[in-house]
C-alpha cells in the first residue's frame, strides 16, 4: 500500500480539486484502485474540507470514467466522474473531470448530474468534437456496466477491496 495525492484538472489544465494522502492498494496495467477515508481535500478555489466515508475508488487507463464507490452505514453508493483516462507521475494519480457525474443509487435508481456545467463547458472550455464523441461513448459503456452490475457496481466487489485495505492497514 502507498500513499500519494489524486489531482483533477479541467479541460483547459485548471486544478479542480485534490484529495491528499489517500492509499493505493491495487494496480495493474489496466486499473488503479485506491482507498480514501476521511482524507483532506483541497478544491481549486482554496476551499478545504474531509471525505466523510471511507470510499474505493476506481481509476482507469482504457475508460473515460472513474468511479468512487462510498460506504455508507446501510450501504454502498456510486459517483461517477466522466473524466480523462489517468496517469501517475511523482505529483500524484492525475485525470482531466470533464463535469458529467453519474450517481448510483442503493436502490438501483440512476442520475445524470452536472448536464448544465457540462453544456455551458462545451463552449467555455471548447470541448472539441473528439472530445464529446468519447465522452458519449464512454457514457453509453458506464451506463451498460451500471446496468449490467459489472465490477464495480457490485457492492460485493467494494466490500473485498475495502476488507484488503483493513487488514493490510491492520498491519502496517
Amino acid at each position: 500500500m502507498k500513499k500519494l495525492d489524486i489531482i483533477s484538472y479541467k479541460h483547459d489544465g485548471e486544478l479542480h480539486r485534490v484529495w491528499k494522502d489517500v492509499v493505493k492498494i491495487h494496480e495493474s496495467k489496466d486499473l488503479v484502485v485506491i482507498v480514501n477515508n476521511k482524507v483532506d481535500v483541497i478544491d481549486g478555489d482554496g476551499r478545504r474540507w474531509k471525505t466523510r466515508e471511507p470510499a474505493i475508488c476506481y481509476f482507469f487507463k482504457n475508460y473515460w470514467f472513474n468511479v468512487i464507490c462510498m460506504i455508507r452505514t446501510n450501504d454502498v453508493y456510486y459517483y461517477c466522474n466522466l473524466s480523462s483516462p489517468f496517469i501517475i507521475d511523482e505529483e500524484g494519480l492525475k485525470y482531466i473531470d470533464y463535469d458529467l457525474d453519474v450517481k448510483l443509487f442503493p436502490d438501483g435508481e440512476v442520475l445524470l448530474l452536472d448536464r448544465d456545467e457540462f453544456d455551458f463547458n462545451i463552449k467555455n472550455l471548447n470541448y472539441s468534437d473528439e472530445i464529446l464523441n468519447i465522452i458519449k461513448y464512454n457514457l453509453k459503456i458506464l451506463l451498460d456496466k451500471i446496468e449490467k452490475r459489472e465490477e464495480p457496481f457490485d457492492s460485493k466487489y467494494v466490500y473485498e477491496w475495502y476488507n484488503k485495505y483493513l487488514k493490510e492497514s491492520n498491519n502496517i
